[in-house]
């Protein structure tokens, strides 16, 4: 049965475009990709997409192939859960993984998909999803910790019409944001997002009137096969045909079991890029399993490439037929339905690390060494003095790993496109105070090129509630690599108002506050990249004068510091000689110890007793 219902049947041709009219229609469609995002921004409600930018927006191809974006296709695995058929004027909606083969990832991340018609003709699809500040659940923000099924994480959305031929199904609507505890939020993000999909759809069609429906449609398949030629020659170059493995590790799941490890074995077979993740630990019992969408690794694997090779090329899903992707069933990232879901972030953000060890071990003078792979949350939510309901959700921001290129940034965030948001605003609207802001000293990895510093926000709560934090590298370190330091790892330290200190595991909810305890949200910082006693000493210098290295850590640099903060040249010399024939030669990677020796370690270093061993 056709899922597309149209009035005019009439088939898209493949016709000659020339390169001028193609570059003219792919910038069009890069302009509305960013026209979604700034409706988006302009109407939503919740800071986490209003002012973070928690959101991905995609235009695709009439198949469902993303042409561009930021996040691949889930359309596939939407129409594959889709029952119905979808005319003009329909919005689609959906949050559920179980049902879109994990199109999304979690309940909080809602899709919105709009198909677009020209003269009753599907030419096209527009899609965003954003994250949601509530889903109902167990906990406010719906990433329950101790979830064991995903029905003790909210409100499960098939995939389902909220718009029937351009009319808004409003008693559907209501049944879900009777759901969730910010209702008001959730419905003015979702407006926004339909908003943000029908503006692409509106410029979709304007490119088509302009230069016709097959030209469209031509323009966006030279688009995709650009991107087959290109990913086809780096997959070539970076993938050997020898097998390569790498493994890297979860700290805990939250409730005392860990660490979780994530096995990748890599080869290439003639043209195609097999990934096989065969030997990962089986799911966990908690919330922190990643229903892993073969086709969303397919897209971490070809932004994280396209970005190491040429930023200049056009991500999009041309390519996906050249990358094959095995994920065992049952395993921390596929696991069997109803395991809980909410906590991926950490399995996803690992994601990245774990390709970078294999892609570099066949190139190390171009591999990045481990960063800021994670989405830390916080929560934070009550009753204020006026009895009104507050909560706030946020994401923190880390160190980038040191990279061939020169030193990893400080601060940022693991997706590029999300931004701070800002204190003024999260004063203004919440019952706290951010009483620090700064970068972490110290806390980037060692290297030629230094890793980047984490972050240290201080938040004094100004009411009392409950908070809740998801992080991760506490345990295990970002590794360094070529001769660099792993960087520094997270803690979270609550000082109350009568001056006890305690230290917060690194995932952990319900934690009582009161009105003028301060909470020290640390981040983790970026492993170093190469040999750290080669790197020029004016540049060690100049991040003491800037408060990212102390003068106790320019020791791991061989730097010797006069008392009037000059370098003492000849004295750095001997020193970095000295230390270089201790050391011996440099390590691919530095991982801070192997599992056990950091597991010893754990309570003198981090004041939080080692996880146990998962049982499976």
């Amino acid at each position: 049965m056709n899922k597309i219902i149209e009035t005019n049947t009439a088939p898209l041709n493949r016709v000659d475009t020339d390169t001028v009219t193609v570059d003219i229609i792919e910038n069009a469609l890069k302009n509305a990709r960013e026209e979604m995002d700034a409706v988006l921004f302009r109407t939503a409600m919740s800071p986490g997409i209003r002012e973070q930018g928690d959101c991905f927006p995609m235009i695709a191809n009439k198949d469902g192939k993303m042409v561009v974006g930021q996040f691949g296709s889930f359309i596939h695995g939407f129409m594959d859960a889709f029952s119905g058929q979808v005319e003009e004027g329909d919005v689609l909606l959906t949050n559920d993984p179980y049902m879109c083969n994990g199109a999304v990832s979690h309940l909080p991340d809602w899709i919105v998909i709009v198909p677009i018609f020209r003269e009753g003709r599907h030419i096209a699809w527009s899609a965003m999803f954003g994250h949601m500040s509530d889903n109902g659940g167990m906990v406010p923000g719906s990433i329950p910790i101790k979830a064991e099924t995903i029905f003790q994480e909210g409100i499960r959305i098939p995939p389902t019409k909220l718009y029937k031929k351009g009319v808004l199904q409003k008693d559907l609507l209501e049944l879900i944001l009777h759901n969730v505890r910010t209702p008001q939020w959730n419905r003015f993000d979702l407006n926004a997002l339909v908003a943000a999909c029908n503006t692409a759809s509106k410029r979709v069609i304007e490119i088509a009137d302009r230069f016709g429906d097959d030209t469209f449609y031509s323009t966006m398949e030279v688009m995709l096969e650009r991107n087959h030629t290109a990913m086809s020659a780096i997959i070539n170059m970076l993938v050997p045909e020898e097998p390569r493995v790498f493994e890297d590790y979860l700290c805990d799941d939250g409730v005392g079991k860990g660490p979780y490890k994530i096995r990748c074995k890599m080869w290439r077979e003639g043209p195609k890029a097999i990934f096989d993740f065969e030997g990962t630990d089986p799911q966990a019992k908690s919330s922190i399993n990643f229903y892993l969408n073969e086709e969303m690794f397919k897209m971490f694997f070809g932004s994280f490439t396209i970005n190491l090779v040429d930023p200049q090329i056009l991500f999009n899903d041309g390519f996906y037929d050249l990358v094959d992707v095995r994920i065992p069933q049952g395993s921390l990232l596929k696991p069997n339905y109803p395991a809980a879901l909410s906590g991926r972030t950490h399995a996803l953000g690992r994601i990245f690390d774990v390709m970078g060890g294999l892609l570099g071990q066949g190139a190390p003078e171009a591999m990045n060494a481990a960063g800021f792979s994670d989405s830390p949350h916080l929560f934070y939510s009550g009753y204020d003095a006026k009895g009104e309901w507050f909560q706030l959700f946020q994401i923190g921001f880390g160190g980038i790993p040191g990279r061939p290129a020169g030193d990893g940034p400080d601060g940022h965030s693991l997706w590029p496109g999300f931004t701070n948001v800002p204190n003024e605003f999260i004063e203004a609207y919440f019952p706290l105070r951010v009483e620090a802001y700064e970068a972490i000293l110290d806390s980037g990895g060692a290297g030629l090129h230094r890793g980047g510093n984490g972050l240290s926000v201080g938040y004094r709560f100004l009411n009392d509630g409950q908070i809740a934090i998801h992080d991760d590298r506490w345990l295990t370190y970002p590794w360094g690599v070529n001769g660099g330091a792993p960087g520094m790892r997270s803690t979270k330290i609550l000082i109350r108002a009568d001056g006890r200190e305690e230290t917060l595991p690194a995932k952990c909810e319900g934690i009582e506050v009161k009105n003028g305890d301060i909470l020290y949200f640390n981040t983790w910082g970026g492993g170093g990249w190469g040999d750290p006693l080669k790197r020029e000493p004016q540049l060690v210098l100049d991040d003491i004068n800037r408060s990212l290295v102390s003068v106790k850590g320019a020791a791991a640099y061989g730097l010797v510091i006069n008392d009037d903060m000059s370098i003492d040249q000849a004295a750095t010399s001997r020193l970095r000689a000295q230390m270089a024939s201790k050391r011996g030669d440099v390590q691919l990677f530095d991982f801070g110890g192997d599992i056990a020796d950091i597991k010893a370690r754990s309570m003198a270093e981090t004041k939080l007793p080692a996880p146990q061993a998962p049982e499976f």
